[in-house]
């Protein structure tokens, strides 16, 4: 049994979020503006956030897709082979480094952080917009990877492959969240 009787033991994503649809709408109309609205973060860069803080938190489901989404936007799939264990060696564009060195520490050890770990991103040229961004795209990563994880969601092959095809054809959709919320709650 899966970690809710009334579903698969596994269930895909859309299943939990169709049987706990409470605040789905804005929850996925927020992803759309972090991962999709106006930003000096690039789309593919804030995906390639997304999937690091998820690698981090080892959660394969979200790591994976968002591994994909990035790839689709423009990120070398061969950067995610070493990207948790040492981004320096993963060929990561080295102005994100002090970015994704920042999100890693958020995740892992929030109570932790301080100004002297802003240097480093502003000293690479960064805003403050481009900080408060990731630091926006690491907190709902890390609320989503426990969302997934606690709900007893893995990844499925055949699922990914059908993502990474939607994701292609809807490349420029500025609201993939919201579209996904509709399937989901069928009002689409």
């Amino acid at each position: 049994m899966g970690v809710f009787p009334s579903l698969p033991d596994q269930p895909e994503l859309s299943e939990v979020f169709r049987a706990f649809p409470g605040g789905l709408e804005p929850l996925l109309d927020y992803h759309d503006a972090i991962l999709r609205g106006a930003s000096p973060l690039s789309v593919a860069e804030r995906e390639l956030i997304a999937a690091y803080v998820s690698g981090v938190n080892q959660c394969n489901f979200c790591h994976g897709a968002h591994r994909t989404y990035a790839e689709v936007h423009g990120i070398d799939p061969d950067v995610f082979e070493q990207l948790i264990a040492d981004p320096q060696a993963a060929g990561v564009d080295e102005k994100l480094l002090p970015i994704l060195a920042y999100v890693r520490k958020l995740t892992l050890t929030p109570s932790q952080i301080s100004e002297t770990d802003a240097a480093p991103v502003y000293a690479a040229g960064w805003s403050e917009q481009a900080l408060f961004d990731a630091i926006s795209v690491c907190a709902l990563f890390n609320l989503m990877n426990r969302i997934v994880d606690g709900s007893g969601v893995a990844a499925n092959p055949l699922m990914r492959a059908q993502s990474r095809a939607r994701a292609e054809s809807g490349r420029d959709n500025r609201h993939p969240y919201r579209d996904f919320a509709k399937v989901v709650l069928g009002t689409e």
